[in-house]
Formats: structure tokens, C-alpha cells, sequence
């Protein structure tokens, strides 16, 4: 699924467009104990509470694909025959109306699920009838694709304060007790995945709300496929190869140009709705333009191939991140926009290293304009 696809489907999670009718779930306490379980219709709550648990669901498709988002990628004989993918058509199909299939997936998530405290499930189903596009961009709602999906959240619960509170109709104070609060989901899925705006069985989308600890046991509980390794451990996997085998060659300009050329090509392709990825050859256009010796381009590309294998692809954020563009020092940290390295330059004057930063009008110390003589 591609940026353009997830935001489409993020826009439902409201009343009055999603075609969710009833929010399912349970309660889980510290011991991995079901509590409690539910089958709320939305339509019997009141609009601000419906819109609260919408929201939280909706969470579950935040972030960044390679980041708190994941594809998961199921082989032909899983979905041909393995009790995951079973389970997770049983749902589908049944708009969770399998209560059997419903417990096994609780049962299967309490299992695997490692809080301190109590959280909650909360499992929704959806229908969206994808509008249609004509050659000249014009949206028509008569298309002939239906999406049927779930999500699902897994959410913990916190315990919040006693505090003291005004009751407006009784004119005045009274203490309101502490209570469990339903927290942002840590953890969830979307199944099947909305691939070219169509449903695709052979996929799923995985979130994780910290990249740096993705629930591997959970997923692999759900799937029994591999996540995708954290961009984070890409990226430090990429900045060692580059800087190793690069050497001397790995200079401000380089970098600078590096991320400042897929900071602009992320750019693009957001606007268009695109995806943009990284290659060892594309990395390696860029380091022979900045001038870097030959046979460190070619090292570079044999420890590129060593640490992702050959032909590998890569995201953007799995190499910098194309939302940020920082130098630091043990004493200065400079940001910079991503499409702007262009300002940024390092020279040695009388045998010092300086980091020089062209300006023009509009400079500001600590909000205050001051002029550059």
C-alpha cells in the first residue's frame, strides 16, 4: 500500500462516511485474562463517543510506511492453506460476525501481547465502495469495487487521577474518581490490504506505534510471515556502509546532496501520489557526481549488497530522513529544509573546519531580526 491509498482509507473513519455499524472487543487485564468483551453499534452512541472510538482506530494507519506502518506479505500456500489466513478471511467475511473466529483472535492477541497493565481490542469492519476516476480526473461514485476490510487496535488502558471537577447543572464542585482511560492503539493491523485500490488477500498493513519495538512476537502470532526490519535499523545499517566504504570520500557535500535529492524526489512523489525508492545504483549516481573515486563507488556498492542483498530496494526513510536535515557538532546543531542543502558548504580556513551556511534577508537570533554586516 502506498501513502496515497492509506490516507484514503484514513479519510472514512468518521460517522458519516465509514459503513462501520458496531465496534467489537474485549478487555484484557495483567495475567492475559479476557474480562470483559463488547458489541457496541455505533449507532447507539452519542456522536462525540463514536467519533472518539473512530478515532482511535484510525490511528492504527498513522505514521510512515517503513516506519510505525508495515506491509506484510503472505506466500501462495499461507492464503492457499494456513489456519492465519483462515482465521483472518473468517473475519473478513463474516464483518466479524464469527463469534468463533472472533474469540480465536483474542485469544491469539492476549497470547502474544506483552503490556504492563490491562488493554483493550477493539475490532471493526468496514465496506467502501471505491469511487471510480475517468481519464480526465473526474471522480464518479458509480465504481464497481467494493473493499470489504477489519481493523484492529490493541489498546492500553491507564489508570487516570482524582481530580476536582465543576458540575455545571448542580453549580458546583464535586470530586471526580479516578478511572481506566482507553489509551492510542500500541499495535494493530488492517487485513486485506488496499493495493491499487483494490483488495489484495495477499497483504496486510502492520502498525506499530514504536518502530523501535514492533510487537515482533504478535506478528508473527497473526501472520506468520517477517516484518519488514525497522527503517531505523536500515538507516544504521546504511550510514555504516556509507561511511566504511566511502572513507575520506564521505564528505558534508555528499551527504548533503544525498538527502537533499530524495528529500526532493519524496517530495514529488507525494504530490503525485507515487512512491519513491532507493537503489545501489541511484545511491552510487550520486556519489560519482560529488566526485567520489571509482573504486570507492564500487566499494561502496559490494558492502551495499552484503548488508541488504542483491538488488535490494530501499525507502527513503530507511536512509535519511527525508523530513529533516540536521548537522551537529559536540556544541551546535544546525537544521536546514530538506530540499535547501543546497545552503550549506564546508571549508578549512587557516587550518579550521567551519560549516558555512549562505543567508540572505529574514535572519533571526532567538526571534529577534538582526542584520548580517
Amino acid at each position: 500500500m502506498n501513502e496515497k491509498e492509506i490516507a484514503e482509507l484514513r479519510r472514512r473513519f468518521r460517522p458519516e462516511k465509514s459503513c462501520i455499524s458496531r465496534i467489537r472487543g474485549c478487555c484484557v487485564n495483567e495475567k492475559k485474562e479476557l474480562v470483559s468483551e463488547f458489541d457496541q453499534p455505533l449507532g447507539m452512541l452519542p456522536e462525540q463517543e463514536a467519533e472518539s472510538l473512530l478515532a482511535i482506530l484510525k490511528k492504527t494507519l498513522s505514521g510512515k510506511r517503513g516506519r510505525t506502518l508495515s506491509d506484510v506479505e503472505f506466500s501462495t500456500q499461507q492464503v492457499l492453506d494456513s489456519d492465519e489466513h483462515r482465521l483472518l478471511m473468517a473475519l473478513r467475511d463474516s464483518a466479524l460476525g464469527d463469534d468463533e473466529a472472533v474469540h480465536k483472535l483474542y485469544a491469539k492477541i492476549a497470547e502474544n501481547v506483552f503490556f504492563e497493565g490491562s488493554y483493550m481490542i477493539l475490532l471493526a469492519a468496514d465496506r467502501y465502495d471505491v469511487p471510480a476516476y475517468g481519464k480526465d480526473g473526474a471522480r464518479s461514485e458509480d465504481g464497481d469495487e467494493v473493499f470489504s476490510y477489519i481493523v484492529c487496535g490493541v489498546c492500553p488502558m491507564k489508570l487516570t487521577k482524582s481530580a476536582l471537577g465543576y458540575q455545571a447543572h448542580e453549580r458546583r464542585f464535586r470530586s471526580v474518581g479516578s478511572d481506566w482511560a482507553l489509551t492510542a492503539p500500541e499495535a494493530g493491523f488492517l487485513f486485506p490490504a488496499f493495493d491499487d485500490r483494490s483488495a489484495n488477500i495477499y497483504g496486510a498493513l502492520y502498525y506499530s506505534k514504536n518502530p523501535a519495538d514492533n510487537h515482533p512476537e504478535l506478528a508473527e502470532a497473526l501472520f506468520h510471515a517477517p516484518l519488514p526490519v525497522p527503517s531505523e535499523v536500515q538507516r544504521e545499517a546504511f550510514s555504516r556502509v556509507l561511511e566504511e566504504a566511502v572513507e575520506d570520500g564521505c564528505g558534508c557535500e555528499v551527504v548533503s546532496t544525498l538527502c537533499g535529492r530524495l528529500a526532493v524526489l519524496a517530495a514529488d512523489a507525494k504530490e503525485e501520489g507515487g512512491e519513491v525508492t532507493v537503489t545501489k545504483e541511484a545511491v552510487a549516481e550520486v556519489l560519482t557526481a560529488c566526485g567520489v573515486p571509482e573504486e570507492r563507488v564500487a566499494a561502496f556498492g559490494a558492502q551495499f549488497d552484503e548488508a541488504f542483498g542483491a538488488g535490494a530496494v530501499l525507502c527513503p526513510d530507511a536512509v535519511v530522513d527525508t523530513g529533516k536535515f540536521e548537522l551537529k557538532t559536540p556544541d551546535v546543531t544546525i537544521r536546514v529544509n530538506p530540499e535547501r542543502t543546497d545552503l550549506i558548504e564546508t571549508r578549512v580556513l587557516d587550518g579550521v573546519k567551519y560549516i558555512l551556511v549562505r543567508a540572505g534577508d529574514g535572519v533571526e537570533v532567538n526571534g529577534i531580526g538582526v542584520k548580517i554586516r
